[in-house]
């Protein structure tokens, strides 16, 4: 008897199944716990991930520019589909999550599923939450102007675990909870091969432009026309011109060497450009003036295809009387000025912006006196074509090698070099600063970093510089909305997540 109880009480046979009996339960709620990780985990991933592309469609549309609040709200409302599951939403959990169109007139608004608010500057931390401090200004105008960012929230949704939480407090709300998500995307423009310099905004002040905005004269050939003399004299007035910093250095060799080139390699953001604004005429009229053909620089890839210039020696242009030669078909002339520049009696911008009334038929009968004028350039008044527009044609066309009535070819001279094949060698590239608010809200520009631009601009040369200080240019094109896309190919837009 003794043996037998001594055997049953040794005996280890089924214990497993006494453990397994008392652990079932902590298995049972432990894999409970991984499953409702699994759930909650997939659900806030669903919405991060539809917070993000709602952000990255919203924050593509803040280009600054009058109407990006509604564009924006548009993007999210059209471009942007998501679907979530293991919510309470519905009968199986699975919900669209959708946004809409409140009209885009408040920087902060909801539809749908999210809400959002369009910012001017992040906290200087990640972890510190965006306050009404970084919202761009409530007045429509001026807040779409500053808008950088736009923070999108996901609306809580209602995630209910299976681990029945609630035996244990008692609580029956204690099994369910909110899950929500958050994200910030702003949007960055910049170009690249572009030359380091910077031009204050010649239309800055529409009470001297008669009311036509830089977006205005980029979309219009009558304002295009207008031929404007860049000057570049330290100060920074509209119509100014001064240089940014270079990655390659900003003595006076590389400045050169940077307008001389035909493909800078260097690129700038509208974010903000670093101004280094040290004048030095010697490098800029070298540097420009090469691209017509002038073997004054060094650096120099070589001219443009089409030199046309109104003279056949150059020193004898720097040294006759400007405005008689221009206007002397017997000598020769080039794409000559507005009318009121040959008189100096231009009122606009302090006497530096002509009004497009440039002589298109007198240079058209000197320069090509074989040919009647093309239909693509028989536009008059507001129709007249631009400078630019001329100069593409007889590019286009082949018709450089025409001689003018005083003998001058569109052709380099041979010892200019090759010409390069890039149509555009005579177009100016560069930064707009909005030059006036700028200085109104402190900015220095010797040395300044970060300074925020307006546009990228493309600027056409009418002719080469004498002194280094002014250069007599054309509006080209700009970029973003009011450019008619010349400039895509040095332009980088991407809207980026911040948070």
């Amino acid at each position: 008897m003794l043996r037998t109880i001594r055997a049953f009480w040794h005996d280890q046979r089924g214990i497993a199944l006494i453990l397994v009996s008392v652990t079932l339960p902590a298995i049972i709620g432990f894999s409970l716990l991984a499953i409702d990780m699994s759930r909650v985990n997939n659900l806030h991933n669903d919405l991060q991930k539809a917070a993000d592309a709602f952000a990255l469609a919203g924050a593509a549309e803040l280009d600054g520019l009058p109407g990006s609040w509604a564009r924006s709200e548009r993007a999210m409302a059209t471009l942007v589909t998501n679907e979530a599951t293991f919510s309470t939403v519905g009968a199986t959990g699975r919900f669209n999550l959708t946004s809409g169109q409140p009209g885009g007139t408040a920087r902060c608004n909801s539809a749908g599923n999210i809400s959002w608010c369009f910012l001017k500057s992040l906290p200087a931390s990640d972890g510190t939450l965006v306050t009404s401090a970084n919202y761009a200004n409530a007045t429509q105008s001026i807040g779409e102007d500053e808008t950088a960012f736009i923070e999108v929230k996901v609306a809580p949704t209602g995630f209910a675990a299976i681990f029945p939480a609630s035996f244990l407090t008692g609580n029956s709300a204690s099994n369910g909870f909110n899950v929500a998500a958050r994200a910030t995307a702003g949007f960055t423009s910049g170009v690249c091969d572009y030359t380091p310099v910077f031009m204050c905004n010649p239309y800055e002040d529409t009470s001297i432009t008669g009311g036509v905005t830089l977006e205005q004269a980029a979309q219009s050939r009558q304002y295009r026309r207008r031929q404007i003399k860049l000057r570049g004299d330290g100060s920074y007035a509209p119509g100014n011109f001064a240089f940014l910093a270079s990655p390659f250095g900003n003595g006076a060799n590389q400045l050169e060497k940077m307008l001389a080139d035909s493909k800078p390699q260097n690129c700038y953001s509208r974010d903000g450009v670093d101004t280094e604004p040290g004048q030095n005429s010697g490098p800029v009229k070298d540097g420009i003036n090469s691209r017509f053909g002038i073997n004054a620089s060094s650096f120099s890839d070589g001219p443009a295809v089409n030199v046309r210039k109104g003279a056949i020696n150059w020193d004898q242009f720097v040294k006759s009387n400007k405005v008689n030669y221009q206007t002397d078909p017997t000598k020769g002339i080039g794409l000559e000025r507005d009318s009121c520049h040959i008189s100096g009696t231009c009122t606009m911008m302090g006497g530096r912006m002509g009004a497009g009334d440039w002589n298109f038929a007198r240079y058209w009968a000197a320069n090509h006196p074989l040919r009647a004028v093309p239909a693509a350039l028989s536009g008059t008044g507001a129709n007249l074509p631009t400078r630019y527009e001329v100069y593409r044609y007889e590019i286009d066309n082949n018709i450089v090698s025409d001689a003018s009535v005083g003998g001058e070819r569109g052709q380099p001279p041979a010892g200019a070099g090759t010409p390069i094949s890039i149509p555009d060698r005579r177009l100016l590239y560069g930064a707009v600063l909005d030059c006036n608010a700028l200085q109104a809200a402190g900015t220095k520009f010797n040395g300044r970093a970060n300074v925020p631009a307006r546009r990228f601009a493309s600027f056409f040369i009418t002719e080469p510089i004498i002194d280094g200080k002014d250069i007599m240019v054309e509006l080209v094109d700009i970029t973003g909305k009011g450019g008619s896309g010349t400039l895509d190919n040095y332009l980088r837009d991407e809207a980026q997540l911040y948070r």
